[in-house]
Parts: C-alpha cells; sequence; structure tokens
C-alpha cells in the first residue's frame, strides 16, 4: 500500500489537478483504506475455510452441537477481524503522506464494518466451492481485483463517458468506496443512502445463501 501511496499519490498525483477541491493523494486514501478491507477480509476467510475442508478438520466442527450459524459467524468474524485490523495499519501510513480528516466517523465505521463483513462473506462462498488452492486464487485474480481498481479508487466516475458511467453503477465496489469516501472526505459519486441500501442487501442475501450452502453441506459432505 505505501507503494501506491509513492506511485500513485506523490508522483502521478502531483501531475493531476484536484478533484472535487482535494488534491489526487487525498482522494484516492479512502479507496486505498477500503481496498486494503476488502482484500484482507476476503482473503482470510476463503484461506481459513478451504484448509479447514483440505485438513478435514472441519469435519469436526460439522459434528459438533455447534449451530451452523455460529460456525458461519465465526469464519466471518476472523476475516472482519483482519480486514480492519489491516485497514487501521493502511489508515497510519496515510497520515505519512496527509493530513487525514474524517467528515463522519459513523458513515466511516460502518461502512467499513459492512464491506468487511460483505467480502468476508464472498470469501467464504469461494470456500466453499473451491476444490483445489488455484481455485482459491481464480476469484480474487480475474473478479475481484478487476472490481475493486474498476469501483473509483483511483478516480471519480464523472470523469469516464457516459456509457461507462453506466456501466460502473453495476459495479457493487463503487458503492462502498464512494460511502467510505464521503465518510472521510465528504464527497461522494453516488447517494450514500442508496449505497447503504446496496450493501446491506448484499450482506444479507450472501449471509442467507452462506448459510443455506453450510445447511446443505455443499463441498463439505461427500
Amino acid at each position: 500500500m505505501t507503494l501506491y501511496f509513492v506511485i500513485f499519490g506523490k508522483l502521478i498525483g502531483s501531475q493531476i489537478s484536484k478533484i472535487d477541491g482535494f488534491e489526487y493523494i487525498e482522494y484516492i486514501v479512502p479507496g486505498l483504506i477500503l481496498m486494503s478491507v476488502i482484500t484482507n477480509s476476503y482473503a482470510n476467510v476463503v484461506s481459513s475455510f478451504f484448509s479447514a475442508k483440505f485438513q478435514r478438520h472441519i469435519e469436526e466442527l460439522l459434528i459438533s452441537p455447534t449451530p451452523n450459524y455460529i460456525i458461519l459467524i465465526g469464519f466471518v468474524a476472523g476475516g472482519v477481524l483482519r480486514g480492519l485490523v489491516v485497514g487501521s495499519v493502511v489508515t497510519i501510513v496515510s497520515f505519512v503522506f496527509v493530513d487525514l480528516q474524517v467528515h463522519s466517523i459513523t458513515v466511516t465505521l460502518l461502512v467499513l464494518i459492512l464491506t468487511s463483513i460483505l467480502f468476508s462473506l464472498a470469501g467464504f462462498v469461494n470456500a466453499i466451492y473451491a476444490r483445489s488452492f488455484d481455485d482459491v486464487a481464480v476469484i480474487p485474480s480475474f473478479i475481484l481485483t478487476p472490481l475493486t481498481y474498476l469501483g473509483g479508487v483511483f478516480y471519480t466516475v464523472s470523469m469516464l463517458p457516459e456509457i461507462w458511467q453506466s456501466i460502473s453503477l453495476a459495479n457493487p465496489i463503487l458503492y462502498m468506496v464512494n460511502a467510505f469516501r464521503f465518510g472521510l472526505l465528504g464527497v461522494s459519486d453516488i447517494d450514500v443512502t442508496l449505497a447503504f441500501t446496496i450493501v446491506i442487501l448484499f450482506t444479507v442475501a450472501l449471509f442467507s445463501f452462506c448459510l443455506y450452502l453450510l445447511n446443505k453441506g455443499v463441498g463439505i459432505r461427500t
């Protein structure tokens, strides 16, 4: 992440004009923080749950009296913790480069927690269906990373041609990045209420789907 701050923020950003009244490096800080939260929350759950499958000790949990929703919450809690810890470290690093001001602490924390939960659940789905360690790497490499980079981390969607602005609205990460940017800087390309609605709906839907898969034993029981 320090390389992102140096290369995009200082070297390239110094050649870019202000966006919504903020220096370019200030504008991309929220996206970089959230990107670290997304990738680490996802990676923690997909690796830990798949490892439990691969080493067969997931069976000890399944035959225990522990309810499936507790098992799911346990894995998700691990992902959330790792995401928030890494996000906090990236935030501390950002103070070296910018004087970061928080516009709304409530919005900032809510977006962080909801986003971390959402991608922890997404990592759980990936781990459920994964049959090999290659399957664990496919989604982050070919889906999650492109969606993150195209989610407004390094730019405002108003810079894009109209057709690409419309296409960008189909990317859920765009709503999370903009809601988090509003929490820190007070600016957003997306209505914050709409962003929260979409994130909450995705989170509820994914939690229900993960619990359904766990109850059915998909990818676990043979």
